[in-house]
């Protein structure tokens, strides 16, 4: 029984990040539906599993993510739709797994962060961000991001936090059995 549990849990997380990651990168803004949608399949899968200690193990995830992230949006580093996101994840796969995601997510991040930065502006508009963080160093004076310049884009974080998901994933003992036991009675 807890091998179906895991499977639903990992296969609806993964269609909600890759629903997430389609979104933001098109509109760069994750829907509230799609979060609530995962929010209350967190709940729902935990509780008909585990009923009342499965509905602790989603509040817990659903309330660490919150607690977690919700710095980074005061701060602006990261959108509501991105912590409304791991919000659900948190209360589909239990606070453990989530805080490991967070984790190695902000690891991702900082190279899909740049990757994505240079894609969209291109190496002129961060030698242009390079050359003003120069300018504001020297002349103690702060000036805004030019239009085109790397600064000033916005960078899409669901495909940063899904790669962190995946690692804690691949890193999860439970979840690497259960991987080698549906591949092994698919693939004999």
């Amino acid at each position: 029984m807890a091998d179906y549990q895991l499977l639903l849990q990992v296969v609806i997380a993964g269609v909600f990040f890759i629903l997430a990651i389609v979104v933001d990168l098109t509109r760069e803004k994750i829907p509230n539906w799609l979060c609530l949608f995962a929010i209350f399949c967190g709940f729902l899968v935990n509780g008909y599993f585990a009923h009342l200690s499965g509905l602790m193990i989603s509040f817990i995830g659903f309330s660490l993510a919150f607690i977690i992230l919700f710095p980074t949006f005061i701060f602006k580093i990261l959108g509501a739709g991105d912590i409304k996101l791991m919000m659900g994840i948190g209360a589909l796969m239990g606070p453990q797994l989530l805080a490991w995601s967070i984790a190695y997510g902000i690891i991702a991040g900082a190279v899909t962060s740049i990757l994505l930065i240079i894609w969209k502006s291109g190496f002129s508009g961060c030698i242009k961000t390079f050359k003003r963080y120069w300018d504001c160093f020297y002349l103690r004076t702060y000036f805004k991001p030019e239009e085109g310049e790397a600064a000033g884009q916005r960078v899409p974080y669901a495909p940063a936090l899904a790669i962190g998901w995946v690692w804690a994933c691949s890193l999860n003992q439970d979840i690497t059995h259960l991987y080698t036991s549906v591949s092994h009675s698919l693939f004999s």
